[in-house]
Order: structure tokens, then C-alpha cells, then sequence
């Protein structure tokens, strides 16, 4: 799934997370990887490979600077 479960144990650091807060102030951890695609509309709507949709806080640049950011971390300069 792309959200994860805080009651399953897992070893985040094999998974590409990144943490984006929802409008109602929660904050979710979600696989990168499974980023379909992120809309502006005005709220920043991240849609999964899986179908889940999720609305967030975050500019569409912030989750953007996330994800590269991450990837950048994990596996060096990426172009």
C-alpha cells in the first residue's frame, strides 16, 4: 500500500518514504516510488500507482524537492 501502517513493523530505510502532512494536519509517511503523478487544484492532490489519492499540504514543488531530495540521499546526485 502506499500509506504505511504505524502498527506494522518495517524497515523504513528500504523503503523510499517521504513524509507529507493531509489538510486535516495528520501527518503520513508514503512510498515514493508509488507517485503517479501530483496536482495542484489548489490543494496539492497526490495520486498512487495504486489509486489511492491523498490531499496534502505540501506545494507541488515541496513534494517535488522531497522526493529528490530523498533519492538524492539514498543514491547519490541524481540529474
Amino acid at each position: 500500500m502506499g500509506c504505511l501502517n504505524p502498527h506494522v513493523q518495517s524497515n523504513l530505510e528500504d523503503i523510499s518514504v517521504i513524509e507529507v502532512t493531509r489538510i486535516n494536519g495528520s501527518v503520513v509517511l508514503i512510498n515514493s516510488d508509488l507517485i503517479e503523478c501530483v496536482e495542484e487544484t489548489p490543494d496539492s492532490v497526490i495520486t498512487l500507482t495504486t489509486g489511492k489519492r491523498l490531499i496534502v499540504k505540501e506545494s507541488r514543488q515541496d513534494i517535488k524537492n522531497l522526493v529528490k531530495s530523498y533519492k538524492q540521499e539514498i543514491y547519490g546526485t541524481i540529474p
